[in-house]
C-alpha cells in the first residue's frame, strides 16, 4: 500500500509539474495580411520560426493563415477585437481605424531614429488609444512605392485612369486626377485582366510573387514614400504576458528590426526582374519627376492634417522629411 501511495503521489507530482510547465507557456494566434509565398511574408516567417524555436515552454506563435483566413483589410479589426493576438500587416490596411498611421509610410526616417526621437512612442500611443493595438516592430525600411500603368504617361497626370489604391496613396491619386479604387491584393490580378483598373500603386518588390507582371506594361520612375510592413499585437494579449515573456518577445523584436538595413539593393534587383518579365520603364523628365514627388508628399501630409488636426503637427515634426 505504501509503495502504491508513493507511486500515486509521484505520478500526481509529475502531472502537476507538467501542467505547471505548460501553464507558463502562452501561444499567440497570428495572421498575415500577405500570402504565404510572398516577399512581405518572408520576415514574418523567419520571426515565427525563431520565436517558436527559442521560446519553447515560454512563448509560441500559431499562424492561422493569411488573407484566406482573414481578408487583408480586416486584419486590423481582427487584432483590435482580439480575434487574433498578433499580425504581420501594414498600417495602410487599417487606416480606417488609425488614419495617422499613414505617416509611417510618408516618413523617410529609419525605425531606429523614430524609436530615438519619440516618433515610435507617439504613433504607438495613438494606435493603443484608437485601436487597442501595440506597434511592435517595423520589418521593411527603405523600399519605395511606384505607379504601374498600362497606358504611357509623360507627366504627373493620371486623368482618365482608374488605379487600384490603398489609403496610403489615395490622396496622391486624387491629386493626379485618377479614379482610385480600393482593391485587395488578392483581387488585383483579376481587376487588371478585366480592365477594371488601368494600373496600381505597389512597392518595387513583391509584384512577381503575385503574377501581376503578366498584366502590367509600365513602371513609372521615380518611386516615392517608404514601404511600411509591421508587426502589431492586441493590447490585452500583450498585457496578459508575464515579464519574462514580454522581455523575450522584445528581444525577438530587436533581432528582427536589426535586419532592416536599407533594402534598396533588393529593390533594384526586383526591378531588373520586372523588366526581364516584360515591364517597361517610364522615366519621367527631371521636372515631371520633381512634380510627382512634390505632389506625393504634399498630398500625403495634407491628408494627415485633415484627418488628425490635433496630432498632425507633432507627427510631422517627428516623421516628416528632413
Amino acid at each position: 500500500m505504501l509503495k502504491q501511495t508513493s507511486k500515486l503521489l509521484l505520478g500526481l507530482a509529475l502531472c502537476f509539474g507538467a501542467w505547471g510547465a505548460n501553464a507558463e507557456q502562452t501561444t499567440l494566434k497570428a495572421v498575415s495580411a500577405f500570402g504565404k509565398d510572398t516577399f512581405f511574408n518572408e520576415r514574418f516567417e523567419q520571426f515565427v520560426e525563431k520565436v517558436n524555436e527559442e521560446g519553447k515552454g515560454l512563448l509560441q506563435i500559431q499562424v492561422i493563415g493569411g488573407p484566406e483566413a482573414i481578408p487583408t483589410f480586416e486584419v486590423g479589426n481582427a487584432v483590435r477585437s482580439g480575434v487574433v493576438d498578433f499580425a504581420n500587416t501594414s498600417a495602410v490596411f487599417h487606416a480606417n481605424l488609425v488614419p495617422e498611421a499613414l505617416a509611417m509610410t510618408l516618413t523617410d526616417r529609419r525605425m531606429d531614429e523614430l524609436r530615438a526621437n519619440g516618433g515610435y512612442d507617439l504613433m504607438n500611443q495613438i494606435h493603443t488609444d484608437k485601436s487597442n493595438m501595440i506597434w511592435l516592430a517595423r520589418v521593411t525600411d527603405g523600399l519605395q512605392y511606384h505607379l504601374y500603368v498600362n497606358k504611357p504617361i509623360d507627366k504627373a497626370d493620371l486623368k482618365g485612369f482608374k488605379i487600384r489604391s490603398t489609403p496610403v496613396y489615395l490622396a496622391l491619386l486624387r491629386n493626379l486626377g485618377a479614379t482610385a479604387l480600393q482593391i485587395s491584393p488578392g483581387e488585383t490580378y483579376t481587376a487588371l485582366e478585366r480592365g477594371v483598373v488601368d494600373g496600381y500603386g505597389w512597392p518595387s518588390v513583391g509584384l512577381l510573387d503575385l503574377g501581376w507582371q503578366e498584366k502590367t506594361k509600365y513602371r513609372v520612375e521615380p518611386g516615392f514614400y517608404n514601404v511600411e510592413v509591421s508587426f502589431f499585437i492586441n493590447k490585452n494579449s500583450w498585457e496578459k504576458l508575464n515579464d519574462e515573456q514580454k522581455s523575450f518577445l522584445q528581444k525577438q523584436v530587436e533581432w528582427v528590426e536589426s535586419l532592416n538595413q536599407p533594402e534598396l539593393e533588393r529593390g533594384e534587383k526586383e526591378k531588373k526582374r520586372q523588366e526581364d518579365a516584360g515591364i517597361e520603364v517610364i522615366s519621367l523628365s527631371e521636372a515631371a519627376a520633381t512634380d510627382l514627388l512634390n505632389k506625393a508628399y504634399t498630398a500625403g501630409w495634407e491628408n494627415i492634417h485633415k484627418v488628425s488636426p490635433n496630432n498632425a503637427a507633432d507627427i510631422e515634426k517627428l516623421f516628416g522629411r528632413d
